[in-house]
């Protein structure tokens, strides 16, 4: 039997009614521009929230320059999918278990968000990581492999 695992769910935006914890379309548009304009600052303002656990400016450094590696109109074109799309129902379709990682201090994606698509897909185990923010998968390592592999072995 397949699985699936969702770590810090993605970005979309917010819908009246439907997705009231999305981004607004207006802040979407900022990071499109910031890629535009001036990319390795849109990089480095997104590295600063990116971790909740402080960390040292080498792990900073190398983040920025992953980011740094992708295609800039790779990025912006991620970006406008976030505007363009509403997946919400596409969650009720999933029908393999699933495992919802998302830290509870996440500047990114709100947790809140996280609760939702658990509670749209049948199966779903949300684990809040109450030190992590977007990056629990290093701000709380040890517990995100735990998680992992118990997921995987069940």
């Amino acid at each position: 039997m397949g699985y699936y695992v969702r770590v810090e769910p993605n970005v979309t935006i917010y819908v009246e009614d439907i997705n009231p914890y999305g981004a607004e379309k207006e802040d979407i548009i900022k990071i499109i521009q910031g890629t535009d304009n001036d990319r390795p600052k849109m990089l480095r303002d997104f590295g600063d929230i990116f971790f909740f656990q402080n960390i040292s400016q080498a792990l900073s450094d190398w983040f920025f320059q992953l980011g740094l590696q992708a295609a800039g109109w790779a990025t912006a074109a991620i970006a406008n999918t976030w505007i363009d799309e509403v997946l919400f129902s596409d969650l009720r379709k999933i029908s393999v278990p699933t495992l919802i990682i998302h830290g509870i201090h996440d500047k990114v994606v709100p947790f809140e968000l996280g609760e939702v698509q658990s509670q749209n897909i049948e199966n779903s185990k949300l684990i809040p990581f109450k030190y992590s923010g977007h990056a629990s998968f290093y701000d709380q390592r040890d517990k995100f492999n735990e998680e992992l592999m118990k997921f995987i072995e069940e």
